[in-house]
């Protein structure tokens, strides 16, 4: 059946094509709904799904914790790993007395980094960077003030968040990506580094539902179907996140979740 859709039905009505169409048209690509509703966005992201941060459910696990983080009078947010600028950009317009430090490596997802700064105009609040090591991470956490670290570093955070190399780690509030599908181990590790200084709270991936899109058509009702690829996140394996907020009595509570 797949192999007859896609020689006999014209690319813009294949499922993909379509919903990316009516995704973008209906959005004007520009967040929905969330913590970053409004702000503009490009058409193209890097490593993850476009179509859920145009609707702005993208990582909607996280959307409590996004917003206790932009209460906070943070001076400085540091975004490591921050692909094409969803949260970099995001965080620069909600938290407007804060600074960005964005670090991404990968050389073309810096020229959508760039794209979305300037066309969300924060140009004069998001610096960015390239690869971010334990001691650009200690250097700009000694002169930062009170900071932010989000951290989406594919097993990185492995080597990064260690708070024996980079000691201003314990006066930071910290939001983790974890990657235990390609560093095996890595949230345990993770959790005992921080357990003594911080209050941790571990958020897990949920299900998605097609009724998250909101946009309903001819084709969709002939292809409900169709719904999935509009919302799916398109995950390897189910992604689990730390939340931990510096917090002396964090040994006391331990983990919660």
């Amino acid at each position: 059946m797949g192999r007859v859709v896609t020689y006999c039905v014209p690319s813009r009505l294949q499922p993909w094509p379509y919903i990316m169409n009516l995704a973008a048209a209906r959005t004007h690509r520009t967040v929905q709904s969330g913590p970053f509703r409004g702000m503009r966005y490009i058409d193209q992201s890097y490593g993850s799904s476009l179509i859920p941060k145009w609707l702005g459910i993208y990582e909607r696990e996280l959307h409590d914790c996004i917003e206790d983080a932009i209460a906070f009078p943070f001076q400085t947010v540091v975004d490591i790993g921050a692909a094409e600028g969803y949260y970099a950009v995001g965080l620069a317009m909600r938290m407007r007395d804060a600074r960005v430090i964005a670090y991404e490596m990968d050389p073309s997802a810096r020229v959508l980094l760039r794209r979305m700064v300037e066309l969300n105009g924060v140009e004069s609040r998001v610096a960015v960077k390239e690869l971010c090591t334990s001691r650009d991470l200690a250097a700009t956490l000694n002169t930062s003030g009170l900071t932010l670290v989000v951290c989406d570093a594919e097993g990185g955070e492995a080597l990064l968040l260690d708070p024996i190399r980079v000691p201003g780690l314990e006066a930071c509030h910290i939001l983790v990506e974890l990657h235990d599908d390609l560093i095996y181990g890595v949230s345990q590790e993770i959790r005992d580094r921080f357990l003594m200084t911080h209050s941790i709270t571990q958020i897990w991936q949920e299900e998605r539902h097609r009724s998250e899109f909101p946009y309903r058509t001819t084709y969709t009702r002939i292809f409900p179907s169709s719904l999935d690829l509009g919302v799916s996140e398109f995950r390897s394996a189910k992604m689990v996140w730390n939340w931990m907020r510096p917090d002396k009595a964090g040994a006391h509570r331990g983990i919660t979740g």
